[in-house]
């Protein structure tokens, strides 16, 4: 097949619409549903991010998008017991393989972002992992192919319209990318850059040099995430899994920031007055995810109020308070940050320090580097300059 029309473009007023190849067939089959333009740009641009992942770290990845941009990736280390709870994977029936762990991440870091996804992953699409994507609200998946009980079930999602796209893993696109704004062709070369590159850590101006190799891993992850992550952006990584991830933000304060909330709304849920809520039978997965949202945010009286709380739980929760999440917050530790450029000033870093920040990849090359610099030696972060800008637009 060597191109698709589509029903529409980025909206419904945008027509005609395709994708298409100029030389040879399309690198994809569409085994079920009706994908649209945005649809395959989040395919294409997930695919890119997994199968990269999958590269760097020899493990199943998988990666959650919405609008042209991660709302999380991770690759497939197994779930504890608490993280099984917080993804509501702990009632699956089915041992999680690794593509379905990977995937439970991935989905798991920022449910609110992640509802209407589309998925990627990096592995065969395997029955288990088609189980916890049945149940989840999301319009599509591309993975390099799926087993007959995995298709049978995402075929019945949607009523039977879900999107199950499979990708070729041998295709090798071409070094040259095109694309046209207001009729005016832009061509460059394609980022083929890897950074899964042991020298991307050997300047390292900190005092504390010191880089784990679990700290290495995970900031690879999130530089490869940043890479398919519309800038300015900045990723917050723990334990194989992107856990806030700041996108498309005019500023990099503003970008850190976002993604540091993030980061702390993960950490929080893992609370155990968040984990013990006493959820009415039946309630809706985003009537529940919601909730949680704002139960863990200054508004939580929306959620907690009498003649509110009776809509969501079986009893009144107490609330949590502001200290106590001031409190639980400050246990986060180990985590690692990738900026896709240079921070301009140590104001980042101080909020980065807040969620639990001990490793750091930026590019540098700020005029600013030095105040950069000492506020992470103020708090013992070790602090890479990759030297590499990983801009996407």
């Amino acid at each position: 097949m060597k191109e698709l029309t589509l029903k529409y473009g980025c909206n419904p007023n945008q027509t005609p619409s395709r994708i298409y190849m100029e030389e040879g067939e399309l690198p994809l089959n569409v085994l079920n549903g009706r994908p649209g333009y945005i649809n395959f740009l989040d395919a294409l641009n997930s695919w890119q991010l997994v199968r990269e992942l999958k590269l760097a770290t020899d493990m199943p990845a998988a990666a959650s998008f919405k609008h042209v941009s991660p709302a999380g990736a991770a690759i497939g280390l197994p779930l504890d017991e608490t993280l099984a709870k917080i993804y509501f994977t702990d009632d699956v029936k089915l041992p999680l393989s690794p593509i379905a762990c990977a995937y439970a991440r991935a989905r798991g870091a920022d449910r609110m972002s992640s509802y209407g996804d589309f998925i990627a992953l990096s592995d065969i699409c395997d029955e288990v992992t088609a189980t916890l994507i049945k149940r989840e609200v999301s319009d599509g998946v591309i993975a390099p192919g799926y087993t007959e009980e995995a298709l049978k079930i995402l075929r019945e999602k949607r009523n039977g319209t879900y999107n199950v796209i499979q990708i070729d893993p041998e295709y090798t696109p071409a070094p040259i990318e095109r694309k046209q704004v207001y009729g005016i062709t832009f061509e460059q070369g394609r980022n083929e850059i890897r950074l899964d590159n042991p020298k991307l850590f050997e300047n390292i101006p900190t005092k504390c040099k010191n880089f784990p190799e679990d700290a290495k891993r995970d900031l690879i992850i999130a530089l490869i995430t940043l890479k398919y992550t519309q800038s300015n952006s900045v990723c917050y990584v723990k334990d194989g899994q992107a856990i806030g991830i700041g996108a498309g933000q005019q500023s990099r304060i503003h970008c850190t920031r976002l993604a540091g909330n993030k980061a702390d709304i993960w950490w929080l849920r893992q609370n155990p007055k968040v984990m013990n809520l006493p959820f009415i039978p039946g309630i809706r997965r985003a009537d529940r995810d919601n909730t949680i949202d704002i139960y863990i945010s200054d508004d939580y009286m929306d959620v907690l109020a009498d003649g509110e709380w009776q809509k969501f739980f079986t009893e009144q929760p107490e609330p949590l308070t502001r200290e106590e999440k001031k409190a639980w917050i400050a246990q986060n530790k180990g985590v690692c940050l990738g900026s896709d450029a240079f921070f301009p000033f140590g104001d980042n870093v101080e909020r980065a320090h807040k969620s639990g920040v001990e490793f750091i990849a930026q590019a540098g090359g700020s005029v600013r580097d030095d105040h950069v610099i000492d506020t992470c030696d103020k708090y013992g972060i070790a602090m890479a300059f990759t030297g590499v800008r990983l801009f996407h637009h």
